[in-house]
């Protein structure tokens, strides 16, 4: 099986997701990076792909090039990585998706839900494979505990919490020329959601993919707590689900003493499950009127879908890079099966989970802005 030959937009020197983007596809050995426009400086570009052993010629200026370029080539790129702030994701896509290649985008993946509704129709009638990072759906025990509750571990889904707190926004340090605070701060470059694009997407997705509910209405209260800050920083968010679970999201990046802690609970009528991303191998189920147990990653009890998830025998931590690496794994397995012309089945994050997200955000900021009121998420 030949490697997936790759590229990537954004990511040049300086930037922090474009390196465990790269580290991710590379974990497996199904990917070869051999064409970037890795920064709109044209210097920091060409470094930054001889850093990276993507030779001169395939190293571009800008997106649009390397897109009608790459198209052209006998041994052109097959996927793209898209890993700029979030203002040019759509622009990127599109240019790509015009050109026959799959796309491999972070998240959010457009800053207007027009945009990331025009995505979606651009990659139905292309047939190609768009794949969207959320991450955190590529860890062992995330799935784990979306196979219990697909078997009815839990019973029915009453209470869905969820939390995600980091305190690096604590202070203005965008005002400093902190890169990531400076675009992540902007909604210029980072769009209409604040902590609640940034990390709270993650979460809203976390909960739809292991429970397999849709989140159905939500109401918002969104915070500023930074002086001149124009974007939320913290958030409380009430919701919804389609079975008629009632859910919560804390979303927080000014949480002093919090380092990345996103946090999923879920709790049915038969049993409750508890997973941390700062514990990543381990899920506390705790069944009705019994202990809790704690299953582990590649232990006794972890089952099918977590299995497939791990590299590593019981014991050994495996996280964040690892769980990319999933993502990058199982689009892999989607590309070869698209030039094969067979369907299959994938936990993949697609083109549909990433415009729930844009809708999210917008329905978030709706809701803030009319007073903290309830909103359907599907209107």
């Amino acid at each position: 099986m030949r490697k997936i030959k790759l590229g990537m937009v954004g990511g040049g020197k300086g930037a922090f997701i474009g390196e465990i983007h790269r580290m991710a596809a590379r974990l497996d050995d199904r990917y070869q990076i051999v064409a970037g426009a890795l920064s709109s400086d044209p210097k920091i570009a060409a470094a930054s792909a001889e850093e990276n052993n993507i030779e001169k010629g395939r190293s571009y200026d800008s997106f649009e090039i390397m897109a009608e370029m790459e198209k052209n080539l006998a041994n052109g790129i097959d996927a793209v990585a898209i890993v700029t702030p979030n203002h040019l994701h759509a622009s990127v896509a599109k240019a790509f998706l015009k050109k026959n290649i799959h796309v491999i985008c972070d998240k959010p993946i457009t800053t207007e839900l027009s945009d990331a509704e025009e995505l979606e129709i651009l990659t139905n009638d292309s047939g190609l494979i768009f794949a969207v990072t959320y991450n955190y759906s590529g860890y062992p025990m995330v799935r784990q505990a979306k196979e219990m509750i697909a078997a009815g571990k839990l019973g029915n889904i009453r209470i869905i919490q969820l939390e995600y707190a980091q305190d690096w926004l604590s202070e203005s340090i965008e005002k400093t020329g902190q890169k990531q605070a400076t675009w992540r701060t902007n909604p210029k470059y980072a769009g209409k959601g604040g902590a609640i694009g940034d990390i709270g997407t993650h979460a809203f997705h976390l909960a739809e993919f292991i429970t397999g509910l849709k989140t159905s209405a939500l109401l918002a209260d969104l915070d500023s707590f930074v002086a001149g800050r124009t974007l939320d920083d913290n958030a409380n968010i009430l919701m919804q689900y389609n079975n008629g679970a009632k859910g919560m999201l804390w979303v927080s990046q000014v949480a002093s003493g919090k380092e990345n802690g996103l946090q999923v609970r879920v709790y049915g009528d038969k049993a409750g499950i508890e997973w941390s991303q700062e514990e990543p191998n381990q899920l506390r189920y705790s069944p009705l009127g019994d202990s809790t147990n704690i299953i582990t990653r590649a232990g006794s009890a972890a089952g099918q879908l977590s299995n497939q998830a791990s590299r590593l025998p019981s014991g050994h931590p495996e996280g964040f890079i690892e769980g990319f690496a999933n993502i990058y794994r199982d689009t892999a397995d989607l590309i070869v099966a698209h030039n094969i012309g067979r369907q299959m089945n994938s936990l993949v994050p697609n083109i549909q989970d990433g415009v729930r997200g844009i809708r999210f955000i917008e329905k978030v900021v709706a809701s803030n802005q009319a007073g903290s009121i309830w909103l359907s998420l599907e209107d």
